[in-house]
């Protein structure tokens, strides 16, 4: 970790002591037997006195797929338990999160934790798509997406715009099924992968073809940050030009050249944050914290997660 993020990460810290002992001290006083629930109120109280200066905790999500291999060792109760004591209200899952619980029960399980999955990440089988909507209903989603995009793909510039059609298609019926938008989610290729607009002869990526040809009734995008760094764009000028349209955020931070093995915790790369979360103020709905392979400590989530709420700009 470079000296410029040691001090970032130093600042959020004291950002959190300080609010902590102008609020109270609430963390220093409570008693050192104090149960999970009360160590969450704590972690809480921390996030609410950040609110504001970057993200609101309530703006917050976890996607889950972070803690992939520590859920197998501890199981998804208890690192629900984990992500609760740090303040955290809503997370992100994706096909194998569950655990044997059934969408309706797993509901349940997050109400108890007083957590939410506005999100997840799905199957866009347009085939079995009914079952991925009644899932997502019983789950209690307002987004419905996966952890790409919808079928054809991307190989060519017809299978661009009739992956545009089969989003649309799926995003009616998600609306209509009361779950809210489709979303679609880029790696690096969406944007290398680019095609000449046959009517201007512009070259456009692929991820510019599908945002221009979905209907922003239906389709919104969840922006992964890193990887559209990676794949050597702009997040700011994405935020600026499609802003209506980035509903969610993959908050994931890294170093360069930005492949699968520079991931670290928010805060610790070289992505500059402040100019993006400037630039996602007022458009973003969802900011998910996300890295993949985290190591199986809570270091990850309760560093990227104060980091958010605390980060001023």
């Amino acid at each position: 970790m470079n000296t410029t993020h040691s001090l970032k990460r130093r600042t959020v810290a004291a950002l959190a002591t300080a609010a902590a002992v102008a609020g109270g001290a609430l963390a220093l006083s409570a008693p050192a037997t104090a149960g999970p629930s009360e160590k969450a109120n704590e972690r809480a109280h921390e996030a609410t006195q950040c609110a504001g200066r970057s993200v609101p905790a309530s703006k917050i999500s976890f996607q889950l797929y972070s803690y992939f291999g520590w859920q197998r060792e501890i199981g998804i109760d208890a690192l629900l338990d984990e992500l609760q004591e740090i303040g955290i209200k809503n997370v992100e899952p994706f096909g194998a999160s569950y655990e044997g619980y059934s969408h309706a029960e797993f509901r349940d399980v997050l109400k108890e934790h007083g957590m939410k999955a506005p999100s997840s990440h799905g199957s866009t089988n347009e085939a079995s798509f009914a079952t991925t909507l009644a899932n997502a209903k019983d789950l209690g989603q307002k987004y419905v997406g996966s952890g790409g995009f919808a079928s054809p793909g991307i190989g060519s510039y017809e299978n661009v715009l009739a992956t545009a059609e089969t989003m649309n298609r799926l995003g009616e019926q998600s609306v209509k099924n009361g779950t809210g938008k489709l979303f679609g989610h880029n790696h690096a290729s969406e944007f290398t992968t680019q095609y000449e607009d046959p009517a201007t002869g512009e070259m456009k990526s692929a991820w510019q073809i599908l945002v221009e040809n979905t209907d922003p009734r239906y389709v919104a995008f969840q922006l992964d940050v890193f990887w559209a760094v990676s794949g050597g764009v702009d997040p700011v000028q994405l935020l600026n030009a499609y802003g209506d349209r980035i509903e969610l955020l993959h908050i994931k931070d890294g170093v360069a050249p930005y492949g699968f093995g520079d991931i670290t915790d928010v805060g610790e790369g070289d992505i500059d944050w402040a100019p993006i979360l400037d630039a996602a103020q007022g458009k973003v709905k969802l900011y998910v914290l996300e890295r993949d392979g985290a190591p199986a400590t809570a270091e990850f989530a309760r560093d990227s997660f104060e980091f958010l709420t605390c980060y001023t700009y």
